[in-house]
């Protein structure tokens, strides 16, 4: 099916896509020379050198999915507490619809139970509660489902691919693609600490750098890897017989339809799976483009969805602070900091370049702060927002595109330094809403701040305020009382 020359360019793809680098398997001795059971899988792969993850630009609108994908995945220790509620809609909607308050009602098999409660799930999350008995149903049933990181839905897959494996089987029963092998790596550690007790179950990665003696048949039952390898060992190679396979996972969605190539090539995996495999797809969003492929994928899906919860200005005082320049802004910044570092703060800025002048201006002042920029590795942010978190580190400068998604539910104060556009330079609504809302969660009062240094970004204010229609006040820098008392 697939010619050396496409395999070839799968290879560059992936490269460009994954940077990778050169990766080393650990092996255990088998036949094939790259087995590894489910205790020890993940500590076998080394992790690789990302080549230049990031160009020295401004073009910072580019969102990095995979990146912030993961980021997200290593600053979370724990399930998020989440509020929002789960609609669900059957592909029968005359079938009965069960839930579970608890993981014994799985009835899973006792070595599993046992990797469950030792992960520190207590109870089933509010996505488990649905997703797991549509996921370990027989016959099996397929799943579209959405669901942000820190909701379960990870370890939630990995049960549903550990219970319907049989161990005295020794070929590929599950597939999991993941867009890049990092994320691959996340989800190769959450078998690794479910099967910790059902060492019958192996796993092996399908990543480039991961080479195969040609000819050789894979013996392990889950099979993890990136769309372009996962495809040629199913059909260049035929390390793996597709039709032989019981759970097809395809995590990330969102992630996936954003690099190029990993659509096509999920959809030709797919297609060689036989008809009874169960789909399980998983995404953050479901744009239209995430819907579409979705819908290609996965054929007859009962389907999970998170209804977002409105986030509201209700509960914060907005002011703007009028300035003539770049370096007024900033000296207005520098008499407002002793006010704001009461309590925590995120200044956000537009560009990487701006974000680097004023974490460095601030700290030439003796100002403590923090950057998050990037410029830096996945796991040098993580380590950033750790400290913030903890409270190391009382202001966080960053940009708009290097915070997504990123939650700290101490911050109580947000300085917009460059106010929200949109690559038209209009004002961005949404983003607005999103950096703000963050200091007004769970009924506290909440602080937002917003720059103004030229007739363009006043015009961007004033149509902000008539979005939302809610005043924003002229703040005096040289009266911060108020700012004081809602800070702390």
């Amino acid at each position: 099916m697939a010619t050396d020359s496409w395999a070839q360019a799968v290879d560059e793809q992936e490269a460009a896509a994954e940077s990778i680098g050169s990766l080393q398997i650990k092996e255990k001795p088998e036949e094939n020379g790259t087995a590894a059971n489910a205790t020890d899988s993940s500590s076998t792969a080394a992790k690789s050198e990302a080549e230049g993850e990031n160009k020295s630009t401004d073009d910072d609108d580019k969102e990095d999915k995979a990146a912030q994908s993961l980021l997200n995945k290593l600053i979370r220790n724990n399930l998020v507490n989440n509020t929002n509620q789960v609609e669900v809609l059957q592909k029968d909607p005359n079938s009965p619809l069960y839930s579970v308050k608890s993981f014994e009602e799985l009835r899973l098999k006792p070595q599993l139970l046992q990797g469950v409660y030792g992960m520190g799930f207590n109870r089933p999350s509010k996505i488990q509660e649905t997703a797991l008995p549509m996921m370990l149903a027989e016959p099996p049933q397929n799943l579209i489902a959405q669901s942000q990181s820190g909701t379960g839905k990870t370890a939630a897959f990995v049960l549903a691919m550990l219970s319907h494996v049989d161990p005295n089987n020794r070929y590929p029963q599950c597939l999991c693609v993941s867009p890049t092998y990092e994320l691959a790596l996340q989800t190769g550690k959450v078998i690794e600490q479910m099967g910790k007790h059902y060492p019958e179950v192996r796993l092996v990665y399908a990543i480039r750098g991961n080479k195969l003696q040609r000819g050789s048949k894979l013996q392990e039952q889950i099979v993890i890897g990136t769309p372009g390898t996962m495809l040629d060992w199913c059909s260049k190679f035929k390390f793996i017989d597709p039709k032989k396979i019981k759970v097809f996972v395809l995590d990330e969605a969102d992630v996936m339809i954003a690099t190029q190539g990993h659509q096509d090539q999920s959809i030709r995996i797919q297609r060689m799976l036989p008809k009874n495999c169960q789909m399980l797809l998983f995404s953050a969003t479901f744009e239209e483009t995430v819907w579409n492929f979705a819908q290609r994928i996965v054929p007859d899906p009962n389907i999970i969805k998170l209804k977002r919860e409105e986030e509201t200005l209700d509960t914060i005082k907005q002011y703007y602070v009028l300035c003539n320049s770049k370096e007024e802004k900033f000296q207005a910044l520098c008499n407002i900091y002793g006010a704001i570092t009461i309590a925590q703060a995120m200044i956000f800025c537009h560009t990487r370049k701006t974000a680097g002048w004023l974490a460095g201006e601030l700290s030439r002042e003796g100002h403590q702060v923090a950057l998050l920029s990037g410029e830096m590795q996945v796991e040098q942010r993580a380590a950033v927002i750790e400290r913030f978190r903890d409270g190391k580190e009382k202001v966080l400068v960053t940009t708009n595109v290097c915070a997504r998604g990123i939650d700290v539910e101490q911050v109580s104060v947000v300085i917009n330094f460059d106010l929200p556009v949109d690559k038209d330079g209009n004002p961005d609504n949404e983003t607005y809403l999103h950096r703000i809302g963050r200091t007004g969660r769970f009924g506290k009062r909440g602080l937002a701040i917003n720059m103004v240094d030229s007739k363009m970004s006043m015009n961007i204010l004033n149509r902000i305020q008539e979005h939302f229609n809610k005043k924003i006040e002229k703040l005096d820098t040289d009266d911060l009382d108020e700012i004081e008392k809602i800070a702390s």
